[in-house]
């Protein structure tokens, strides 16, 4: 392991070269080891590119250039993006000896990431800001040939709804979702106090991996996101009740699957009821 940079947490609010902004949901992390371990989740196997959301100060990018890669830091704070152009390369030269840097102004969830990368696969990671996290894990979902791994930082409770187990209270949308395709790890908490500002709340890291059979769902994945969205807007229901407005035969609405509320199924059952919903509602039309 490569020894951590010299900036700390420890050192006052002041030192920061740029001021956090609460309408960005902007809490910078200041602790050198945790932006190391974040950078560390990639593992730089079979791509190139990655692409860092929200880089603030730069803290986790400077590991991130340790790797023989490029990087592309995106962000919406103008004032980070002159820090990150400028002053940046200017305080750690040596970093940009092994990997490259690309600083972008602009909004994940509005920027056409084929602009970037085209056909080529990348990598996504960040501190992310936490009232926007589940959007950009829904956008990564739709990015999901070309992104072989995803990590970063959540709000805890996020985090560990992202990596829950069918049955549990906080398994839902996301968890079903994000694991089709994925398989999600919940790595580490952090508290709130390597931050400037400290949020409120824990935050947890975790990573997604895609799955080498990804591509062999047997559903189509366009029904899955309609099904399990509509299933979990009324979790305490069962699927039967839940299910209703899809206008489906009498025969399928019978079976033992719709005795069930929505967390009672892993994601391979999701899968199955998803199939049998596109196959009864084809009969239907015939």
């Amino acid at each position: 392991m490569k020894k951590k940079f010299t900036r700390s947490h420890s050192k006052p609010a002041s030192d920061d070269p740029i001021k956090a902004k609460k309408h960005l949901g902007q809490h910078f992390l200041k602790d050198e080891g945790i932006a190391q371990k974040i950078a560390e989740t990639l593992t730089h196997s079979g791509y190139n590119e990655v692409l860092e959301i929200g880089p603030g100060t730069g803290v986790l990018t400077k590991y991130l250039l340790r790797k023989n890669s490029h990087i592309t830091a995106m962000d919406l704070d103008s004032e980070s993006i002159v820090y990150l152009n400028h002053s940046f390369p200017l305080e750690y030269p040596a970093l940009f000896e092994t990997g490259s840097l690309t600083v972008l102004e602009a909004d994940f969830l509005k920027y056409d990431l084929s602009e970037l990368y085209a056909e080529k696969s990348f990598a996504i990671t960040g501190n992310f800001p936490y009232n926007i996290s589940t959007q950009i894990v829904f956008k990564m979902l739709e990015w999901r040939d070309q992104v072989p791994e995803f990590s970063g930082m959540f709000q805890k409770e996020v985090a560990q709804r992202i990596c829950a187990p069918s049955g549990s209270k906080t398994y839902g949308i996301l968890s079903v979702l994000a694991q089709a395709f994925y398989n999600a790890e919940y790595l580490f908490t952090v508290p709130p106090e390597v931050f400037n500002p400290p949020p409120k709340v824990d935050s947890g890291v975790l990573k997604l991996t895609r799955k080498e059979n990804y591509r062999e769902l047997a559903c189509d994945s366009a029904e899955l996101f309609k099904v399990v969205k509509m299933a979990f807007q009324q979790r305490r229901k069962t699927l039967r009740n839940s299910l209703k407005q899809l206008e489906l035969s009498e025969t399928l609405r019978a079976t033992d699957v719709f005795d069930k509320r929505p967390e009672q199924l892993d994601v391979n059952q999701f899968v199955a009821l998803t199939q049998a919903i596109h196959e009864d509602l084809l009969l239907d039309k015939n």
